[in-house]
């Protein structure tokens, strides 16, 4: 008797990003990846085929494996959209850079952002935040208004500018620009124009700093970088439109799912204003919960590696999944829940990568949320959504999570 020659099924790898499956969740790919397949391809749009790797374990070995490079301008590097592989093609700042080119352009501005330093800032931080509040409470608790616009984004705005060195006098265009350049409604047009205002901005500002030096950061780029030739003068624009853009609607959108999250949790939204000193674990943990920026963790290989038993060749890609590490149960009891109570060592969070290039303005976002948080809730007790929360719009489910409008009554 004949027998049937078994089929061999082939199936192509899944597309990514994968899909939200609703509001600010991860997508539920993830956990059964992390179970069943933590090492395996995606489809890109381009039709490229990295490596995407979940489980936490493997993503910070991927994060600190020298063999592994961030240079976008290598082939294979896994580009989430047409505009990442254009711009891919700008000439790097340090987050694109492998050692030692990055440590030495990382190093000249970092001490700006230091433990030290920015704890010099929480009076300003504080200020910034005081103001805000007392100028949303005096307004009355009259007609819902858009935390996102009176708060969420002027917060972290003021104080990178201030950092960099931008006049007073500017802060409000200059902040209104961001919200067009970062804003899922502006047009691809508008977002590009308001891209080059900014950069002729802070173009202007370098010339500005040759002709009158000053002790603020693009100053300091200018008199300790640029003048001795060490840098080109685009080069420090560059390295101060990284830090103008790269966490400014991560923060923004930060704030606003931790006013969501609180409410979504009211038990410990009253322990929070019972006790405002719990603000910095609330901080951890929600930096835990939600991947603010979960698209960013991309490397591609230099040389053959092998992982989790796979061999990736020189010049294919691998994604790390930061959202997907954070949720791995192996380092975090009950992942899925949100818990301001937990305890956990905050370096084992990805929230803000992992290795030599976690995130240089960690210790300042991390302070500009706690102070925000052990703020906002004291000022105004009975903060509250305008609509319901299964009404909040979230960005597009493929996308980095996000909140573009937030309409409060309080």
């Amino acid at each position: 008797m004949a027998t049937k020659s078994a089929s061999v099924k082939t199936t192509s790898p899944p597309d990514f990003p994968f899909a939200r499956p609703s509001g600010a969740e991860p997508a539920i790919e993830y956990a059964k990846l992390r179970e069943e397949q933590p090492i395996s391809r995606v489809k890109l749009w381009d039709g490229s085929e990295p490596y995407l790797v979940v489980n936490h374990k493997d993503i910070t070995q991927v994060l600190t494996d020298s063999r592994l490079s961030k240079q976008r301008q290598r082939a294979g590097f896994p580009e989430m959209t047409p505009g990442g592989k254009e711009a891919a093609k700008n000439k790097p700042t340090f987050v694109d850079m492998d050692p030692p080119d990055h440590e030495r352009q990382r190093s000249m501005v970092e001490s700006y952002f230091s433990k030290t330093s920015v704890d010099a800032m929480r009076p300003k931080i504080q200020k910034t935040v005081d103001t805000l509040l007392d100028q949303i409470a005096a307004k009355g608790s009259g007609a819902p208004l858009d935390l996102v616009e009176k708060f969420s984004l002027p917060v972290p705005s003021f104080i990178i500018y201030g950092i960099l060195g931008v006049p007073l006098h500017d802060l409000d265009f200059l902040t209104q620009q961001a919200a067009i350049r970062s804003n899922g409604s502006a047009t691809a047009t508008e977002a590009s124009q308001a891209n080059s205002v900014l950069l002729d901005y802070l173009a202007s500002l370098v010339d500005k700093r040759v002709q009158h030096p000053e002790e603020d950061l693009i100053g300091t780029l200018v008199k300790e970088q640029v003048k001795p030739g060490h840098i080109t003068k685009d080069d420090a624009v560059q390295i101060a439109f990284l830090l103008l853009v790269a966490g400014n609607a991560t923060m923004v959108n930060m704030i606003n799912l931790g006013v969501v999250t609180l409410l979504q949790h009211p038990k410990q939204l009253q322990d929070l204003k019972s006790d405002p000193s719990l603000a910095r674990k609330f901080v951890e943990e929600l930096c835990r919960f939600h991947q603010g920026s979960a698209m960013a963790t991309r490397r591609v290989a230099t040389c053959d590696v092998t992982y989790g038993g796979k061999v990736i060749k020189a010049g294919e890609g691998i994604i790390a999944a930061c959202q997907s590490g954070n949720r791995d149960s192996a380092v975090f009891p009950k992942p899925d829940e949100f818990n301001l109570h937990r305890t956990f060592d905050p370096k084992d969070s990805l929230g803000f990568g992992y290795g030599a290039h976690r995130c240089i303005a960690e210790e300042l976002a991390k302070t500009e949320l706690e102070i925000v948080f052990a703020t906002l809730f004291q000022k105004l007790p009975n903060l509250t959504l305008a609509i319901p929360l299964d009404e909040v719009e979230y960005s597009p489910p493929t996308k980095d999570i996000g909140i573009a409008q937030l309409p409060v009554i309080f």
